[in-house]
């Protein structure tokens, strides 16, 4: 496979043409994000660390009959992926009460919900990222009903995967969010990555952050956590 010109370059990845049509080179950088890009930096290590998990937990959800674009790992810093189109809503489930939703409902930071809740938002950096329902999404053509119904039932599929996966590990899935997109052969497919950059995780004992909000409230120590959850899930990096 060759490597072609970059499609589109990202906060912590660049997509990249290959000389087969139908596949992908995803390439993880090393730089951090948060707040909508406006705090940035270099972390060494990233991009490996989140290719290596990355790997392992799309393999996982794979094994479990979850359609995912990921075909194989390539480099350190390279899996080579299938070609989706893109739908422009990020799926979220939350299992206890951490961010946003906190600020929007006054819930204590830390709540059990009774069930894992659901949510739909737009993404779109400029905006905020905002919160969007199944009339926003059909009004605007973004999904069909059908399609929505799908993308919701496969990230409860999920989270019914990877959050007793977490648990065993002594480890809280707190919240995450997916991305999905339409293959070549018409489906719906999990896509962009699953990583701590996109998922709140804490210590089930101690309450230690080992996510992306170690980045956002300056705890330091990102990537050593990052690889310490990896470790703890029995990924090798």
């Amino acid at each position: 496979m060759k490597k072609l010109d970059a499609i589109y370059s990202g906060k912590s990845k660049t997509l990249y043409h290959t000389d087969e049509p139908e596949l992908l080179i995803v390439s993880f950088k090393d730089d951090a994000t948060a707040f909508n890009a406006q705090k940035m930096a270099s972390l060494p290590e990233k991009g490996r660390t989140n290719n290596f998990f990355n790997t392992a937990i799309m393999q996982r959800l794979q094994k479990a009959h979850i359609p995912t674009h990921f075909v194989y790992q390539l480099s350190d810093t390279e899996a080579v992926v299938q070609s989706l189109t893109m739908i422009p809503v990020e799926c979220v489930v939350r299992n206890r009460a951490a961010g946003s939703i906190c600020k929007r409902l006054g819930i204590e930071n830390g709540f059990i919900f009774k069930k894992p809740i659901f949510e739909f938002f737009y993404k779109d950096d400029a905006l905020g990222d905002p919160i969007v329902n199944d009339e926003h999404i059909l009004g605007l053509g973004w999904a069909t009903q059908a399609q929505m119904d799908e993308m919701r039932r496969m990230t409860h599929a999920v989270n019914s995967v990877l959050e007793p996966y977490f648990d065993q590990a002594g480890l809280i899935l707190v919240d995450y969010k997916l991305e999905f997109g339409v293959n070549a052969k018409g489906q719906l497919c999990l896509g962009d990555e699953f990583s701590p950059d996109g998922c709140r995780i804490w210590d089930k004992e101690t309450g230690y952050i080992y996510d992306k909000d170690r980045f956002r409230q300056d705890l330091g120590n990102v990537i050593e956590s990052y690889q310490l959850v990896a470790q703890k899930l029995g990924i090798s990096l």
